[in-house]
């Protein structure tokens, strides 16, 4: 079995609250990660003001709102945090520091704003930051004529410096996005404001997470930018101004997987309000997956609503998550609980993610008593009698959830560090033990 790395773990040791009954319940889950840094980084680059409405209050979007206001964005914040104003500075500023965290859109997305500034920009983040893949955003900047240094010069990570001009006066780029779609979605977001827009080609073999590129795509069209796939894995992005802009935030759907999970697992009932009829984000292929499990999932007047069958007869699924892979920790959760084999596929690229997902999910559900296996692309999962253990999150918040999740499924499970879901979703914990409890 490998050993998956992440941060050294907090001595926060959280009980997850067991799931005696059917679970029933209404939760609201904050907005999109995804989303509110999307629009955060199109605001700073916009020409006039923009308004952000109900964005995500978390680590993560701190992370980026920090980094830009250090870029000279002007941040008023209105109806308690549920309203940004964003006015965009006259030029980005620069000789800068920036902390990326553990953040991969900031690590990422922040970049090529850098490349627009008159000045170095240097990038670093936590521990477990530095050892995240960062060598095909910065190859790609290299081939738009951009100076980008960093301390391993054949494996570029963080930390490392951006050289500003002022101005990215060639647009033409090839990528390997292998291990992210966060490459390409870094370059289309600022691709605008290239001096000849950008034309970027992924040369690699897979492009995982494909919804997030659709999701980029589409938050452009939505502020004005002329944006699209011309072929398979071409994108084109025409110079011109990005339009100030008054959006919402949509519910973040990955964030609320562990709650579907729950109804599933529990065989009980659960509502997710304001879940969104059309939209481009992953977690929205939860539904179809828990469907297949066994459970039964309406859009109502009240939102979606999940119900699970009678506890212990979900199925397993055989099942290629390639474009949803932070769906795997909690599908795999849920798997352990099924009553026949799993087989998740497609999923390779998660061991450069916050950690080695698949080795910590190997190592987590292992620790629980489930039979699981490696395999290059992801893992298989065969039913086993479940028992109480002291869960390891590795400061990933896809952990966490996965984790709370197979504390509801079994009785004696404690978790380390719950709190790591600030990331995505703060007081997930609290939210989590009022609706079980």
């Amino acid at each position: 079995m490998s050993t998956p790395k992440g941060p050294m773990q907090s001595s926060d040791i959280w009980p997850a609250p067991y799931a005696e009954r059917p679970v029933r319940g209404t939760v609201r889950v904050p907005g999109s990660k995804s989303l509110t840094n999307r629009y955060l980084v199109l605001a700073a680059l916009a020409a006039s003001q923009s308004v952000v409405r109900h964005p995500l209050i978390s680590r993560d979007t701190t992370l980026m709102r920090a980094a830009l206001e250090q870029l000279g964005v002007r941040f008023t914040v209105r109806d308690d945090n549920s309203e940004w104003l964003i006015d965009p500075p006259a030029h980005l500023s620069s000789g800068l520091a920036i902390d990326a965290g553990l953040a991969g859109t900031v690590m990422r997305f922040v970049p090529p704003l850098a490349a627009l500034t008159r000045g170095e920009i240097t990038f670093d983040g936590d521990e477990a930051a530095r050892t995240r893949p960062m060598g095909p955003l910065v190859h790609a900047l290299r081939d738009l004529g951009i100076t980008v240094d960093s301390e391993s010069p054949d494996v570029a990570t963080l930390p490392l410096t951006v050289h500003g001009t002022g101005s990215v006066d060639q647009h033409e780029a090839s990528i390997d996005a292998s291990a992210s779609s966060q490459f390409v979605s870094a370059l289309l977001l600022t691709g605008a404001r290239f001096t000849d827009g950008l034309t970027l080609r992924h040369v690699g073999q897979g492009l995982p997470s494909r919804p997030h590129i659709e999701m980029t795509l589409h938050t452009l069209s939505q502020v004005g930018v002329t944006a699209s796939e011309i072929e398979p894995a071409l994108w084109r992005v025409e110079p011109g101004p990005i339009a100030g802009f008054d959006l919402t935030v949509e519910p973040d759907l990955s964030s609320a997987a562990p709650f579907l999970a729950l109804a599933a697992i529990s065989g009980g009932t659960i509502t997710v309000p304001s879940w969104p009829t059309s939209t481009t984000q992953a977690g929205d292929a939860m539904r179809g997956v828990l469907t297949q499990m066994g459970a039964y999932i309406t859009h109502t007047p009240e939102g979606l609503q999940i119900t699970g069958p009678i506890a212990g007869s979900l199925r397993g699924i055989d099942i290629n998550l390639h474009d949803v892979g932070e769906l795997t920790p909690v599908i795999a959760a849920v798997a352990a609980t099924a009553n026949s084999p799993s087989r998740l596929r497609g999923v390779g690229h998660l061991r450069g993610h916050e950690t080695d997902r698949l080795a910590a999910l190997e190592a987590e559900l292992s620790r629980v008593g489930a039979h699981v296996r490696q395999h290059d692309d992801g893992l298989s999962i065969e039913p086993a009698a479940l028992h109480g253990a002291q869960l390891q999150t590795y400061g990933d918040h896809r952990m966490a959830m996965a984790a709370a999740v197979l504390g509801a499924a079994v009785p004696g499970v404690s978790v380390i560090d719950v709190a790591t879901t600030a990331k995505t979703y703060p007081g997930f914990a609290d939210v989590w033990t009022a609706l079980v409890a």
